[in-house]
């Protein structure tokens, strides 16, 4: 495995992350903090739930397209950014099967990670599989590569990124591939607006409980003594910007004391604090943004219902 991320590497981010984000206005905090083992097993059952549609939506997709991506790119190496578990990379991995010599996928998490691909390698004993540890936001420059390079990101994860940052961040991507690459970006579709902050704000509750999490990673990390009870879970949808916020709403006046930082915060009754960002698309925009980091669209597909979309893009 590659490391291009320590613990050390964290926990100066972790700690840089929280003490600009609670000492702004207002109060923010970046999402890639929730994903703790806690965290992460919060995120699986939120991908079960009725109301979250984007992970189901998006194994459609691939599931019935993944030959023709297969015959699009010829990839020879898959680079995949937030790998995760890579159940559903699976997929592209089966239908590449007559071209791909080389697996990379990359994520913060290195003992799962290391997990994960261990398992891929079993299963797919003819393919190199180079599981990279790193923050693909910070590391892009120093991700190996390779001939035609097929880059994956999916589950929706651009949306988490502002316009500008996002166009930034897929300019980084252009710049990594050669002519010969291909993107796989993910994208959950603008769509009522009453289903988009019930994805986000379930009936039993495991997204709040997931957008608390932040807090006792908080606690854990940095000696804070945030009290989660003291605040709820809010999904809103901001128009303006077609995106849904998460955030955390304090539920009293309170003081906040982060050891770690030699920090004290307070929060008003009612004052929130913006966790999450998840911007919805429409297929202009896409193709707009990807125009903006030098990228071609070269195919867009939704699965049927029209919830969630792929895009492959190449160097324009």
């Amino acid at each position: 495995m590659d490391r291009f991320l320590t613990a050390d590497d964290l926990s100066k981010s972790l700690r840089a992350d929280v003490r600009e984000g609670l000492t702004a206005t207002p109060k923010t905090l970046p999402p890639k903090w929730f994903y703790d083992e806690r965290g992460s097993e919060l995120f699986e059952e939120i991908t079960a739930l009725d109301e979250y549609y984007p992970t189901r939506r998006e194994r459609e997709i691939l599931t019935a397209r993944a030959p023709d991506i297969a015959a699009a790119t010829g990839a020879r190496t898959l680079l995949e950014l937030g790998a995760g578990s890579g159940e559903k990379t699976r997929l592209l991995l089966d239908a590449l099967a007559g071209t791909l010599t080389t697996y990379v996928p990359v994520d913060v998490s290195a003992d799962f990670l290391e997990d994960a691909a261990r398992g891929i390698a079993a299963d797919h004993p003819g393919l190199r599989v180079r599981p990279v540890a790193a923050d693909y936001e910070q590391h892009l420059h120093l991700l190996p590569g390779g001939e035609r390079t097929l880059v994956a990101f999916l589950g929706g994860t651009i949306g988490n990124m502002p316009p500008a940052e996002r166009i930034g961040f897929l300019g980084g991507l252009r710049a990594t591939l050669g002519d010969d690459g291909f993107i796989l970006l993910g994208a959950d579709l603008v769509k009522d607006a009453g289903r988009l902050v019930r994805a986000y704000d379930d009936a039993a509750g495991v997204t709040a409980e997931f957008d608390k999490n932040v807090l006792r990673v908080l606690n854990r990390e940095l000696g804070a003594d945030f009290d989660p009870s003291g605040f709820e879970h809010v999904a809103r949808w901001n128009a303006a910007e077609e995106w849904i916020e998460m955030r955390l709403r304090s539920v009293r006046d309170q003081h906040v004391r982060i050891g770690g930082l030699d920090l004290d915060v307070s929060f008003a009754a009612g004052e929130e604090m913006r966790t999450e960002i998840s911007a919805k698309f429409r297929r202009e925009r896409l193709e707009a943004e990807l125009g903006a980091a030098g990228l071609a669209l070269a195919e867009f597909w939704t699965d049927p219902a029209g919830d969630f979309s792929l895009s492959l893009a190449r160097p324009a």
